[in-house]
Order: C-alpha cells, then structure tokens, then sequence
C-alpha cells in the first residue's frame, strides 16, 4: 500500500473534476446571460426613443408635405416642441406645470376613491357566488359604456368644476381594479382552503392571511392599469368640465385651438409623462409589497 507523500495532489473521485467543470461553465454562462439582459433593459428603450424622434424629425420635416400633403405647421420638430413649451416662455412653463399638478391631483384622488370602491366590491363578490353574479354584470356594464356618455349626466348632477373630474376618473378606473381583485381573490389554492378549514380558520382569518397574499399580485396589475386610465380620466375631465383651474387637458385644448401647435405638443408630453410616472409608481410598489417570488413584477 503506498503512502501518500505530504503536500501531493490527492486524486479526485470519478466525476468530480467534471461536474465542477460543467458547473462552473453554467454558472458563467448564467451571470453572462445576466449582464446581457441588463445591457439589453438599457440599451433597448434608448435605441426606440432614438429611433422615435428620428421618425418624428423624419414626418415633420418632410413627409407632412410630401407624402401626406399636409402645412408643415401641423406637426413641429421636436426641438420647437422643447422649446416653446419648457424654455422660451416661462408663463408658458408655468401653466402646464400647474395645469399637470392639477391633473395629477385629480387622477391620484380618483384612483384611491376607485381603489376603495374596487376592493370593496370585490371583496363582497368573493364571498358568495350569488353576489357576484348579482353585482358583476353592473361593473361590466359600467365599463363598457363609454365614458363620454357620462359627461352631461355627471356635470347636471355634480357641477363642472373639481368633484366632477375626480368622478370620471372613479368611474373609468374601477372596473380594473374589481376584476383583477376578484381573481386574485378566487385564485388561492384548493389545498390551502382545505388547510385553514382544518384548523378552524375564520372568515376574516381566511381572507386576509390567504386569500389577499395570493391575490396581491393580481391586485396590483389592477392598480397599473387603473392608474393610468385615471390619468386618461383626468385629461378627459378636463376638455369637457371648462370651470375652475384648468388642468392638462384643457390647457391641450385651449393650444390646440389656437394653432400653437408647438405648445399643444409640449402639453401632450407632459400628459403622457404623467401617465408614465403613475403606471412606474404603481409598478415600484408592486415590485415592494410582491418581492422577486412572482412574475408581474418583472424581475427575471
């Protein structure tokens, strides 16, 4: 028997150098597909907002007229868009700014009304199924009929002025908000119901330790797409209740039929960029109250 001499290799066991190989290679190959999607999350909005301003350099400075046989003031370049709406002009500036305040005002107050109303209402839905075929069909019909329908009924019962716009916003972003809370709601597992039966569990106890962790995710997709239709909701509310403070879109309307094309265009950015940063906020909160365990939050 030979004795091993001190400070010599020891033999590896069959397959080991191998298995350490192949997991050594995977877990390159994982952290080099890792940066790749990272690299690609931030190069890949950059090349799109790039290729967008150069489609609108391209419409604005030539195709208006050529290929659509439009007046060239119809649709400025971007840079007399940033110009005359954020840089030229301060009194300009500051209308938008405070017309979006407002709007933002209006859409944030709108959405935490819809998310009572919504939660509630789901809530009563996922207790029995009578309730919910009682109570479903209204919410879809609510939904379903557009919004300007509403207008002249809401503005005879409520005025034109703050509380109006506020009611568009609950009336357009509700309906989200119950449908995606009730699936969640509905969603938990068989086995786990079974599990709390089993220990006695309550109603109460069943729905706020299983059934709203379950429906969390499903909740705030329901809130993204709700936030942004208050947004909507809010620049709706504006071009049609013309009393009080003007918000964004009245400020829009009021360019657009002044041919200031160029500010109604700065004005429209702003609208957008609100609606980028509620749909963000609601995604941020979602990635909080979720964590990295589900899909929606878009953590791959």
């Amino acid at each position: 028997m030979t004795a091993s001499r001190p400070g010599a290799p020891r033999p590896e066991p069959a397959g080991t150098t191998g298995s350490a190989a192949t997991a050594t290679t995977a877990a390159t190959a994982a952290a080099s597909g890792g940066r790749g999607r990272r690299r690609s999350e931030r190069v890949g909005p950059f090349v799109v907002f790039v290729l967008f301003i150069g489609l609108w350099y391209l419409v604005s400075g030539w195709a208006i007229d050529v290929v659509f046989g439009k007046p060239a003031f119809l649709l400025p370049p971007p840079h007399r868009v940033i110009a005359a709406g954020f840089l030229d002009n301060a009194m300009i500036r500051g209308q938008m700014f405070e017309g979006v305040w407002l709007s933002a005002q209006v859409a944030f107050l709108g959405l935490a009304i819809a998310i009572v109303i919504g939660t509630g209402l789901a809530v009563l839905m996922s207790r029995a199924r009578w309730i919910e075929r009682s109570l479903y069909p209204y919410a879809v019909a609510l939904q379903a009929v557009p919004i300007l329908a509403f207008v002249p009924l809401i503005g005879s019962f409520f005025g034109f002025d703050f509380t109006s716009r506020v009611l568009v916003c609950v009336i357009i972003a509700v309906f989200p908000i119950i449908a995606n809370t009730l699936f969640g709601l509905l969603s938990a597992e068989p086995a786990q119901h079974d599990l709390f039966t089993l220990h006695g569990a309550g109603g109460r106890q069943r729905l706020l330790k299983l059934q709203f962790p379950a429906a969390l995710p499903s909740i705030f997709i329901g809130w993204r797409i709700s936030a942004g239709l208050a947004v909507i909701g809010a620049v709706v509310g504006d071009f049609f209740f013309r009393q009080g403070e003007p918000g964004i879109g009245r400020l829009i309307d009021v360019y657009r039929s002044r041919n200031d094309n160029a500010e109604m265009f700065a004005a429209v950015i702003l609208a957008a960029g609100l609606g980028i940063a509620v749909f963000w906020l609601f995604g941020f909160l979602g990635r909080l109250a979720v964590g990295r365990w589900h899909e929606s939050t878009g953590q791959r």
